[in-house]
């Protein structure tokens, strides 16, 4: 019979390691609940003003909850995650760090805004803008083989700090068994967060969560892939979008071209400084690929929800 375990709070860890024990040990259709710490590990409150991120200790951002070991699990395997469940726990930041996000040249100047989450649905960035509330774990992975450490920020084949908002409620996330048992984390958990997270932060808040845990013996995948419940985009559908692109022969580029379009359309439009239309376009923006195929110029474009507005 399938078992409901309780990961204890205070257990979490900095680092990518295949050598920590395991705190919690399941079975194929076990369930794991989670309240985990918010990414800066208390580090910032919600009192904390901008000057708060002097100061962080790099070494204790990203803690996560775990490992949690799945039974039989070996290489070549695949660990499935279900998502039963996950919503904030009251309150969330959002943060522009210096040297970090896709305008970082721009914007080098540390900024910090908090929000209340209480209402669960939506969040007010500012009176007449309101930012859907789209709970999810910004990381979620398995250890990785070999004997390094490695610091938790950078994604990989084995997942980690993914940062993909469509890992909400009702979807199931596969990931490669890379070591025995798995040796499944997760954390940095998002209240809302547009494709891309461009300033390198999204709402960053603790959270409640309730993952349903299976395994694929001998299934083998390259990389984590993951199936959605219904529609990707629920709460933003139904008013509209504008679009700004950016055509470079360099992705990258292209990319930043698009963003800066967007945030000088946010702040001249709707009259908020720049620094806030790139937050705001980090927590409500979607950057995607529109063309890759017509050499040598490649287009991406950043899609602002309108029903935010108003």
């Amino acid at each position: 019979m399938a078992k409901t375990h309780y990961f204890p709070e205070d257990k979490v860890h900095f680092l990518w390691d295949n050598e920590l024990e395991p705190v919690v040990t399941v079975a194929p259709g076990d369930t794991v609940v989670y309240h985990t710490r918010e990414v800066s590990d208390g580090q910032i409150t919600p009192d904390s003003t901008t000057e708060v991120l002097a100061d962080l200790d790099w070494d204790r951002l990203y803690p996560l909850a775990g490992p949690v070991a799945m039974e039989d699990a070996e290489p070549g395997d695949t660990l499935e995650v279900e998502i039963l469940d996950i919503h904030t726990e009251g309150w969330g930041w959002a943060a522009v760090i210096p040297g970090f996000g896709l305008l970082a040249d721009d914007f080098p100047d540390a900024y910090l805004k908090t929000f209340d989450l209480s209402n669960g649905d939506y969040t007010l960035f500012k009176d007449d803008i309101a930012v859907p509330i789209e709970p999810f774990f910004g990381t979620m992975g398995v250890s990785q083989t070999g004997p390094d450490k490695p610091v938790i920020m950078p994604p990989g084949p084995f997942g980690g700090n993914m940062d993909t908002r469509h890992l909400t409620k009702g979807t199931v996330l596969r990931l490669p068994v890379e070591v025995p048992g798995a040796l499944f984390s997760c954390g940095d958990a998002h209240a809302a967060q547009g494709d891309g997270e461009v300033c390198v932060t999204g709402i960053e808040c603790p959270m409640y969560a309730s993952l349903r845990f299976n395994l694929i013996k001998g299934k083998t995948i390259p990389a984590p892939q993951f199936q959605t419940p219904g529609p990707l985009t629920p709460k933003s559908e139904g008013a509209g979008w504008y679009a700004t692109m950016g055509v470079n022969p360099d992705l990258m580029e292209a990319a930043k071209d698009s963003l800066r379009a967007m945030v000088e359309h946010i702040s001249t439009t709707y009259g908020i400084e720049p620094v806030e239309a790139y937050v705001l376009a980090s927590l409500a923006v979607d950057l995607k690929i529109s063309e890759i195929v017509d050499a040598p110029n490649w287009i991406v474009s950043s899609y602002l929800p309108l029903s935010i507005f108003g």
